[in-house]
């Protein structure tokens, strides 16, 4: 089949709003509203939700035969799966074709308007484990507040990125549960920033993300490279920690090392899309970002503080407003 795509670099580039959040109701409406016209053959009403670069782009009298070959080749689109979001305004909605499967690929900008479109054969799909094998530990010493972390939306703002559903956000704090001093408008203030960060557990170095300045004052944010510093490791096949949000010149491993749990890895930062020092932590089934899903991870041991007492829990995952320590 010929692909259809017409990202251009030009037309991207001068419509990303990089802000806006990835919710599937924005791409939903979008691509229900395109996929009905395919089905009517209404070739005008394909293009209603077009930006003015792909209108220009892709005028009429091409985008005509085009669709209508998708069709004549693939039939009536029967229904669309869930759509794997990838923030911070693209998503891929696995498309069901009365004759094939294809992934429709869609970028929005902040208007809601299409500036990319492509239909592709589908990705193929990664075991995703049931359950982890490797046995981890929280990747740090002393006590961390969980800003977000739990699996619904009202707990954790990361659960419908497909890759960090069950993701933590972990803020340092001192012994009386506060994030930062004074007024918390230099990084320093924050005491998260500069605390070690560990391996949660054994594994290999597969990716390391370096170089990027952290934010200068919290809540101006860097989505342009939203990982900012990060390290990945694999600790078994289908099994990757993400840590992300590293300090600038802190990173002490390189792809390739092999690191031991509890070993120092770099410390806590600002850096990339964060609003304020602190840890993203998650587990997913690969260390290529835009293919993985994410995995719900349990900690071995976890001090768990809340309401000025103290539990110690096995085999657990941390949940928003709790503080947490290791054992």
């Amino acid at each position: 089949m010929r692909k259809l795509s017409i990202v251009f670099a030009l037309i991207l580039l001068g419509a990303m709003v990089f802000g806006q959040e990835a919710t599937m109701d924005r791409f939903e409406r979008v691509v229900s509203r395109m996929v009905e016209a395919i089905n009517a053959g209404d070739y005008v009403g394909i293009r209603r939700d077009f930006s003015k670069g792909m209108l220009e782009a892709f005028p009429l009298e091409k985008s005509t035969p085009f669709f209508k070959n998708l069709r004549a080749q693939y039939g009536r689109i029967k229904k669309l799966d869930p759509p794997r979001l990838i923030p911070p305004n693209q998503a891929i909605f696995p498309a069901h074709f009365e004759r094939t499967i294809l992934d429709i690929k869609v970028i929005l900008d902040n208007q809601d308007k299409m500036i990319g479109l492509l239909f592709l054969p589908p990705t193929p799909s990664i075991l995703v484990p049931d359950k982890h094998g490797t046995k981890l530990s929280l990747p740090f010493k002393g006590e961390w507040l969980v800003g977000w972390g739990g699996d619904t939306r009202e707990l954790n703002i990361h659960h419908y990125v497909p890759h960090q559903r069950f993701a933590f956000d972990f803020v340092g704090v001192d012994e009386r549960g506060e994030t930062h001093k004074g007024d918390g408008k230099a990084n320093e203030d924050y005491y998260a920033f500069g605390r070690e960060v560990l391996a949660p557990a054994d594994g290999t170095i597969t990716d390391v993300i370096r170089g990027v300045r952290d934010n200068a004052l919290p809540g101006s944010m860097n989505p342009y490279i939203p990982l900012g510093n990060a390290v990945f490791i694999r600790h078994r096949e289908y099994e990757v920690s993400i840590l992300v949000h590293l300090k600038l010149g802190s990173i002490k491993v390189k792809v390739g090392d092999k690191v031991k749990r509890g070993q120092v890895i770099a410390l806590c930062g600002n850096s990339g899309n964060s609003t304020e020092p602190h840890l993203h932590y998650h587990l997913q089934n690969t260390p290529i970002v835009q293919d993985a899903t994410g995995i719900k991870c349990y900690f071995q041991k976890v001090m768990v503080t809340k309401e000025d007492k103290k539990e110690l829990k096995t085999k657990y995952s941390p949940i928003k407003g709790e503080i947490v320590s290791p054992e």
